[in-house]
């Protein structure tokens, strides 16, 4: 589908009635910021959205809110406390949604994130709707982020609250039409029951936005500016934990630092926990490292959550961008990264595997080994002229297949692939832009 030619007018002349798309998703808009964004400013659609009442939400789009009646009992096992919550915030929008349909407004199509339990009623209250999941992710015992790290040993209490957990998925997988994974990898973890209904669409990144500016100041805490003529080391996570490797990262950062005195290191990300669990010892994985390994201060950068134009300027004057992950849900910033030029050192983990090639858009190390990891950005800080083409080749892959137009082009077909009796198919003009 052309995203630059869409109509709601067939070829007959008459216009139709917008398509009603409501998007479901307790932090909305979250991963369905840009196609709402979209579809919001397009004549073709009538967009609603709904989310807990804690949810920024976004101008321009029609919102409900919600709020459970209670929460979870403590008392539920707390195998099950997952699935008590999920079923009381499924009530909770499933009110939501009668409030719509009172008013007349019933939806030709819902796009749900299903993790925390809000679609779990749709189809009971909309069973004419078509119901698309965004199937995120579904949990393993082995093979994926759970059995990973040697250091998180697994019990058998952790493989049974993880089979427990995903109940909810597997109602969310058996309630929708369609499945939408981000990644191929992600897609592989779905129960091979419900391969055939589910299709892999990347929301895409604004490689516009993106772009790479070799002019690029970073301006530190300090005062002190740093620019791309600087040895500089960046690594970005939401929060700073043993998932996104930030171990195995400071441990790497405590040699390079002895070998690279100029090198500057920026990192960005929260003191909370994100994924997994907190340290013994600690109030956070910071802490808990720097109690462990000896860097330099001076040298060091602890940038907390970074607002993001000036995450957008770390970017740009990262020499060597470090990206280390569990076999886990693959993070937009590496695809930020590589958009914006950086020559990125990732984990050769699944989920990198299938954006990041070895030595020709990028490079791989393994999660565990630190002494490759500081060999492979020795490397590449010592020779940043011989970057130019890993540079260029990782933009040019997220250009050609993560950039936010081919996302929204390949939402906009599966929402078109539904259509009702009276629905457009003529897919004339209308301009992204």
């Amino acid at each position: 589908m052309d995203i630059h030619r869409l109509s709601s007018v067939p070829s007959g002349g008459v216009r139709h009635a917008p398509r009603r798309v409501l998007l479901i998703h307790q932090n909305f808009p979250g991963q369905f910021r840009h196609l709402a964004q979209f579809l919001a400013r397009h004549p073709a659609y009538e967009l609603r959205a709904v989310c807990r009442e804690t949810a920024p939400g976004l101008p321009g789009v029609p919102t409900v809110a919600y709020r459970p009646k209670r929460e979870g009992s403590r008392s539920t096992h707390r195998y099950l406390q997952s699935l008590e919550a999920g079923v009381l915030t499924g009530q909770a929008v499933a009110q939501a949604l009668l409030g719509l349909k009172k008013k007349g407004w019933v939806p030709d199509v819902v796009l749900a994130h299903p993790g925390w339990g809000e679609s779990l009623f749709v189809k009971d209250v909309f069973p004419g709707a078509k119901l698309i999941h965004f199937c995120e992710f579904f949990y393993r015992a082995e093979g994926a982020d759970a059995d990973f790290d040697p250091e998180q040993p697994l019990t058998l209490d952790d493989r049974a609250r993880i089979r427990s957990r995903n109940a909810l998925h597997l109602l969310a997988l058996e309630a929708c039409d369609q499945g939408v994974c981000p990644t191929q990898w992600q897609r592989s973890l779905q129960p091979r029951a419900y391969q055939k209904k589910l299709t892999v669409i990347h929301e895409g990144v604004d490689v516009e936005m993106l772009r790479p500016d070799p002019a690029a100041r970073f301006v530190l805490p300090d005062g002190r500016v740093l620019t791309r003529d600087d040895e500089v080391v960046t690594y970005v996570a939401r929060n700073l934990e043993p998932y996104r490797g930030f171990p195995q990262f400071m441990r790497a950062v405590e040699a390079l630092q002895r070998q690279r005195p100029r090198a500057q290191v920026l990192i960005a990300g929260g003191d909370d926990v994100s994924y997994g669990r907190r340290p013994d010892g600690a109030p956070n994985w910071r802490q808990k490292m720097l109690q462990e390994v000896q860097v330099d201060s001076a040298r060091t950068h602890f940038l907390g959550k970074l607002p993001y134009a000036q995450y957008l300027q770390l970017l740009k004057v990262s020499r060597a961008h470090v990206y280390l992950t569990y076999p886990f849900v693959l993070s937009w910033s590496v695809l930020e990264a590589m958009a914006g030029g950086c020559v990125v050192v990732g984990s050769d983990t699944a989920p990198v595997q299938e954006v990041l090639r070895h030595g020709e858009n990028g490079y791989l190390v393994d999660f565990f080994d630190t002494r490759a990891l500081v060999g492979q950005l020795f490397e590449v800080i010592e020779q940043p002229d011989a970057q130019q083409t890993i540079r260029a080749s990782a933009r040019q892959t997220i250009v050609q297949n993560y950039g936010l137009q081919q996302g929204i082009a390949r939402y906009l077909q599966l929402i078109e692939s539904y259509r009702q009796q009276g629905w457009s198919t003529d897919l004339a003009v209308q301009s992204l832009a």
